[in-house]
């Protein structure tokens, strides 16, 4: 057993002698809500990756719609792939910079747990009918992906996955929403929940371009110029540019930045996208039908709270408000399970369900 331990020691110490003094050492975590014996094999930071990726809030990820309502396409883009590019792009720069590479990889599987089905209509959806029952709520996915993490996905003492506190700070603060990249305020305490919060627009916006030709909304030749000029003309190669450019801004330092062209050309490309593809009048033809499923789902469970699972009315959850319960019931449906509960729910309204749509 006392050779088996000394594996985790052994990537603990590796960790301190190779990583940047910037780094956030497993060793040294700020520890879990409830304290743990330590693994014989893994440190912190990869045991909660593991413990994100067999939990059911990720796999369900895989059926959860990034930017288009249930593409024909077997090549759109999936909460679930997006989750996974915004991994690989963490993971790339934190490596550039010596950073935690394990710690980075964690917090970015579990930045989208808390989606709700149909994107960020049915994040909308779900603010409004929530606020009906209680003015002022408003469901927010980052907080919703904390939930999970802390309350929802109970693997233990209803302490639910019991993660260290930089990968739940990183999960938290992981949103940016429409604002800028540069001078928010709320940053995580990490270099690596830094880096995860700008890998994933770095994520949705590039693979959304690539999504956005395929169903021919944009094309090519539409994009910014002087943005693309910068950071060039395929996805692969503008990932390249932003990442390279991170690394050569940030090799050494206590920061995560851009430099301000390459900074500039994401910010114009971002805007792009927003006036031209998630605001497009065919990529949001289905999202008043997602928006109706949503809220009579809510409003369904409101009314016969007794058809909620089991979980829902058991410590802890069952000293939430019902409608706080509903709210986390129905974030959780992936698109499919979402539509299957509405037609089964209310007979012979099919039509009034999102179809899916060749694109």
């Amino acid at each position: 057993m006392s050779q088996t331990l000394s594996i985790r020691e052994e990537l603990e110490a590796r960790e301190a002698a190779m990583l940047s003094p910037h780094a956030a050492l497993a060793k040294n975590s700020r520890g879990r809500q409830v304290p743990e014996p330590d693994d014989p094999l893994r440190t912190c930071f990869q045991r909660d990756r593991d413990r994100i990726i067999h939990s059911k809030a990720f796999r369900r990820l895989m059926h959860k719609t990034q930017v288009f309502l249930s593409p024909l396409g077997d090549h759109y883009r999936t909460r679930m792939t997006h989750t996974l590019e915004v991994m690989q792009i963490s993971r790339s720069i934190a490596r550039g910079l010596n950073l935690n590479e394990d710690l980075a990889e964690a917090i970015a599987l579990g930045h989208d747990l808390g989606h709700s089905p149909f994107g960020h209509t049915g994040e909308a959806a779900l603010s409004q009918v929530w606020a009906e029952f209680e003015p002022g709520a408003k469901f927010i996915h980052s907080q919703q992906s904390l939930r999970v993490v802390e309350v929802l996905e109970r693997r233990g003492d209803k302490v639910g996955l019991n993660l260290t506190d930089e990968v739940r700070d990183g999960i938290a603060k992981h949103s940016k929403h429409k604002g800028a990249l540069a001078g928010y305020t709320d940053i995580p305490f990490t270099l690596e929940g830094e880096i995860v919060r700008y890998a994933d627009r770095l994520a949705y916006i590039n693979h959304d371009i690539d999504d956005a030709i395929r169903a021919g909304i944009i094309g090519e030749r539409d994009l910014p110029a002087k943005a693309i000029s910068v950071l060039g003309h395929r996805g692969p190669i503008r990932i390249g540019t932003v990442v390279e450019d991170m690394v050569s801004q940030c090799r050494g330092k206590n920061e995560i930045k851009l430099s301000e062209p390459v900074l500039e050309a994401v910010e114009t490309i971002k805007e792009f996208m927003f006036a031209r593809v998630y605001f497009n009048d065919d990529a949001k033809r289905e999202e008043p039908k997602a928006q109706n499923v949503v809220k009579r789902l809510f409003h369904h469970y409101m009314n016969h709270q007794d058809q909620l699972p089991a979980m829902y009315h058991e410590a802890p959850l069952v000293s939430d408000s019902l409608a706080r319960r509903v709210c986390d019931y129905v974030a959780g449906f992936t698109d499919r399970f979402a539509i299957k509960q509405f037609v089964e729910l209310f007979p012979g309204s099919e039509s009034l369900a999102p179809k899916e749509w060749d694109v």
